[in-house]
């Protein structure tokens, strides 16, 4: 076995145990267990790595699901923690560097604004659709208040009690970004017309967690957007892939989208994004000459780097540092 080889044996064990350990925790609401286990699986995962998660073995692929489907739940229990927290704060926006990955979603959410600006020139939308919102709509704020000030915002989600503890946050105020903020409980596929009526839609990244059902959603979207509408996919590479879902660019072209731009970031931005457009001409989406199309453009760096990521990171620590402990 070269070199190669064996390091991605060595991930694939690592990642497996941690597995097996965190589908053996009797919660995964935050507790210094929790919090030790998805820390470490995180440190895990981000690193650069020749690990291809498409080709692993069926019971690895199992594995990667399961342990897919333990971060989406632990991850819902970590949000629903701090939007509680947050709720009891006279001015919970003055908070929200309280949540210990908020400066990643701030970083995020500006790499998905620069990604849309540069490969959509000119785009100014009206309207815009988040699926999969959650009870901590960072990325829907952030967007709103810093990249999109014209926008109204739509956001949906299956959970019912994780849209009233977003609008209990963002959307109480009827003025300022709260004012362009609404919430709805809704499937994304009980969505047809609503769907028509969007410039961007935001798919987050856990909205589909095996590749069928993602598949499946994307081309529910391609059905009803607008032609010349927007879409923003968020995805994985490499060993991120064991804590998301991995989108496939010909999944988004069979769907009805021309796939405009694939970046996969290095720094502590986590997720890769990709942005397609509606084709209005039919042959600009899917296979050509019965092949796979085109490959999709992979953008370099945006024009924030990793210092200033860690500019983010330590500017949201000193602000949680200067409120009350709890």
């Amino acid at each position: 076995m070269d070199a190669q080889n064996m390091e991605v044996a060595a991930l694939i064990e690592k990642i497996a145990g941690l597995q097996a350990a965190i589908a053996e925790l009797p919660s995964l609401s935050p507790s210094p267990e929790v919090d030790r286990l998805f820390t470490d699986l995180v440190t895990a995962c981000v690193p650069p790595s020749p690990v291809d998660v498409t080709k692993l073995s069926p019971e690895h692929q199992g594995m990667r699901e399961a342990l897919i489907r333990l971060c989406s739940a632990a991850e819902g229990k970590l949000e629903a923690h701090y939007a509680d927290l947050l709720a009891t704060f006279d001015n919970p926006l003055d908070h929200l560097a309280r949540f210990p990955y908020y400066s990643n979603y701030v970083n995020l959410s500006r790499l998905e604004y620069e990604l849309l600006a540069r490969h959509v020139p000119g785009i100014a939308p009206a309207r815009v659709a988040f699926v999969g919102s959650g009870p901590l709509p960072f990325s829907s704020f952030v967007l709103a208040a810093h990249h999109l000030p014209d926008a109204h915002f739509d956001n949906y989600d299956l959970c019912g009690a994780a849209n009233e503890r977003a609008r209990k946050l963002f959307g109480a105020s009827e003025d300022g970004v709260g004012a362009r903020m609404k919430f709805h409980t809704a499937d994304v596929a009980d969505l047809t017309q609503e769907l028509g009526a969007y410039d961007v839609v935001f798919l987050a990244a856990l909205v589909g967690m095996a590749a069928e059902e993602k598949a499946k959603v994307i081309a529910h979207l391609g059905a009803h957007m607008v032609k010349g509408a927007s879409l923003v996919v968020r995805s994985a590479h490499g060993a991120r892939g064991f804590l998301y879902p991995i989108v496939d660019p010909e999944d988004i072209r069979r769907g009805g989208f021309e796939v405009l731009a694939v970046h996969h970031p290095e720094g502590e931005v986590i997720n890769s994004v990709i942005v397609a457009r509606k084709a209005v001409d039919a042959q600009l989406s899917g296979p050509q000459n019965g092949a796979r199309g085109a490959v999709p453009l992979v953008s370099p760096p945006c024009s924030f780097s990793t210092k200033m990521e860690a500019s983010a990171l330590e500017k949201s620590e000193e602000l949680a540092t200067k409120e009350l402990a709890f």
